[in-house]
């Protein structure tokens, strides 16, 4: 079954609060629920993987001023119907800022999140399950913005520099400071 490596690793996600508990079954019951969670072209939503990629110091975290939202956010992207939420996160940080030497900190869940993106001219209304992972540049490399992003930032450590009060980026960040 390819969904068993994503239930097994949120099973073994251990929420903070008592929203991620919810958040984690309501994950749970629409992967056991659909078989095809990882497709696009399920129309009511589908699982996407994100990054929240820090700098080979670890003193700074990548945001991403997203183009079609107008919000900032962590790297992430579709999984297009590849059911290894890691290898999509990887991929979508290295395509979404350039840099291609980017390895998991952990394997394990860092973050899971359910948000709705609204209507556009392409497609309805629908939901991102978004499972996301802690990573880490190793090499050398300088970002490059692409056509998603209206800017891409390093963020420091800093909550009162922080460009957007998205909850859930405030949530990773508020993970991050404790590690």
């Amino acid at each position: 079954m390819h969904r068993t490596k994503l239930i097994q690793l949120l099973h073994a996600y251990i929420p903070q609060t008592a929203q991620q508990d919810l958040c984690k079954d309501e994950m749970l019951a629409f992967i056991h629920a659909h078989p095809d969670c990882f497709e696009r072209s399920l129309t009511i939503g589908h699982i996407t993987a994100s990054a929240w990629l820090l700098s080979k110091d670890a003193s700074k975290a990548l945001l991403m001023h997203h183009t079609k939202l107008n919000k900032w956010l962590q790297l992430g992207g579709h999984c297009d119907g590849e059911s290894d939420v890691l290898a999509v996160a990887i991929k979508e940080a290295q395509e979404e800022s350039g840099v291609m030497n980017i390895v998991p900190v952990h394997t394990e869940i860092f973050d899971i999140d359910i948000h709705l993106i609204p209507e556009n001219n392409r497609e309805k209304a629908h939901y991102h399950y978004d499972v996301r992972f802690l990573l880490q540049v190793i090499g050398d490399e300088q970002v490059i913005q692409n056509s998603e992003a209206k800017e891409l930032r390093w963020i420091g450590k800093n909550v009162k520099a922080l460009p957007t009060q998205e909850e859930s980026v405030v949530r990773m960040l508020d993970k991050w400071l404790t590690m």
